[in-house]
């Protein structure tokens, strides 16, 4: 296999930036480790091949599948085709839960599950190129084309065949399959988007939405499996992921920065979700080899 190197996040990642969209066109670097971020990835394989190691079980995606995973679980692109090539994006919570999905897809996904369906065409690759360029170019009417074209392809899977890969059973509440997710979750997901990085608990983010506390919390884990807590955990533990990556201050002032009130919570959910210290998992990034291409190749291969 051609030696491409490995990942490395970008200033302006994925994992740093957990609650915009971000789009990708490329030959993706494989990664050395796990890492995870609070968006649902989309892939659709231009050409050659990409495998998964997702949390506990591994996939295969081939040319013409179009893909959606959960990215808050730990996953890894560990293998691919010399010849890879993918485009997509990542989608936080407040687009994705604007999609009208089945129930048992929406439950799959929250739940660890990857959707795949090889109902594709050439239009494919022309639409996702062109969504990538509109997000790129920093137009936000070009992105609001982009999201919203986005949103109905991914919609357009219900009509065609398509399997959810899981290591265990979906649980699904059998909840209407034609219904959008409640408007309450996305101003919920707004909110902690633009304050994960404060002080905030379920009283504040409640409020924000306009409703009783214990309703945010019923209506949030009814849609996402996860309550508020872990989800702004999540986020921040996404964010915190990228700056142990890329800088060099020390964790605690990480932790601080991410929106942790002390280094021992950060520590216990780091080690929850990782398997390991947040100092350990810096320690094991730098230790191994770095990326062989030069700087500016290996960036314009990254995930951003």
């Amino acid at each position: 296999m051609v030696d491409r190197g490995f990942y490395e996040p970008s200033i302006n990642g994925v994992e740093r930036l957990p609650t915009e969209l971000n789009m990708f066109h490329a030959s993706p670097l494989l990664m050395r480790t796990p890492h995870w971020h609070a968006q649902v990835e989309v892939n659709y394989i231009v050409r050659g091949w990409a495998h998964y190691a997702m949390s506990g079980y591994e996939v295969r995606f081939s040319a013409g599948d179009l893909a959606l995973f959960w990215g808050g679980q730990p996953h890894r692109l560990d293998d691919a085709s010399d010849d890879l090539v993918y485009t997509g994006g990542h989608l936080p919570l407040v687009h994705f839960f604007r999609l009208r999905l089945p129930q048992d897809v929406q439950a799959g996904l929250m739940q660890g599950a990857s959707l795949v369906t090889k109902a594709t065409d050439p239009s494919d690759t022309l639409n996702f190129a062109r969504w990538n360029d509109y997000v790129r170019s920093n137009d936000p009417l070009r992105v609001s084309v982009a999201v919203d074209e986005l949103l109905l392809r991914i919609e357009r899977i219900r009509f065609a065949p398509y399997e959810l890969l899981s290591s265990h059973p979906i649980q699904s509440d059998g909840s209407s399959t034609d219904q959008h997710i409640s408007p309450i979750v996305v101003r919920i997901c707004d909110f902690i988007a633009d304050n994960f990085r404060e002080d905030i608990d379920s009283v504040d983010i409640a409020v924000a939405a306009d409703v009783h506390p214990k309703y945010a919390m019923t209506v949030f884990k009814k849609c996402t499996g996860m309550t508020l807590n872990d989800y702004v955990n999540l986020i921040r533990l996404s964010y915190a992921q990228a700056l142990l990556m890329r800088d060099d201050e020390n964790v605690l002032q990480i932790a601080m920065e991410s929106g942790f009130g002390s280094l021992s919570a950060f520590n216990k959910l780091f080690r929850k979700i990782a398997g390991m210290s947040p100092s350990d998992f810096r320690r094991d990034l730098r230790s191994r080899p770095v990326s062989a291409l030069p700087p500016k190749v290996a960036a314009s291969l990254s995930y951003n």
